[in-house]
């Protein structure tokens, strides 16, 4: 169930426009992701499982809960000293959650994962990160 939930979340946030019904559907799906993956999967999971939430969030415009997930993932990924993707992943998430804020402090996160990043050996994966923070709109700082 955790991976189903995870893959159908992404067919929604793929979809582009949603109705209303469907946003919520998201976002139950996302957090039912993430409840399954703590029963039966690791670290990875969880951090993975709480930055599709933020990104859930996210692209509703929801800053709070979207911060909320994000920290989440960036703790579990630091805790567990990830590296590479899937600590570039979190701090793309984070980056994107303090964006939708309208939190200019983003940018130090566009800049780590950017940094991380470059060292991804997997192209698909860097490319992945590259693009997706790409599309993150860092407010001007104040």
């Amino acid at each position: 169930m955790a991976s189903r939930f995870f893959n159908e979340t992404w067919k929604l946030l793929d979809q582009g426009s949603r109705t209303p019904e469907e946003d919520a559907q998201m976002i139950h799906m996302a957090h039912g992701s993430r409840l399954h993956w703590g029963f039966v999967g690791n670290a990875q999971n969880l951090a993975v499982g709480e930055w599709q939430i933020a990104r859930v969030y996210s692209v509703l415009n929801r800053p709070e809960p979207a911060l909320y997930h994000a920290k989440r993932s960036v703790q579990i990924a630091e805790d567990n000293h990830f590296e590479g993707f899937y600590l570039a992943s979190a701090y793309e998430g984070m980056a994107r959650a303090l964006a939708t804020a309208n939190d200019s402090s983003a940018s130090a996160f566009v800049a780590k994962a950017r940094a991380i990043a470059q060292n991804i050996r997997e192209a698909d994966d860097r490319a992945l990160i590259e693009s997706d923070l790409a599309t993150i709109e860092v407010p001007p700082e104040r």
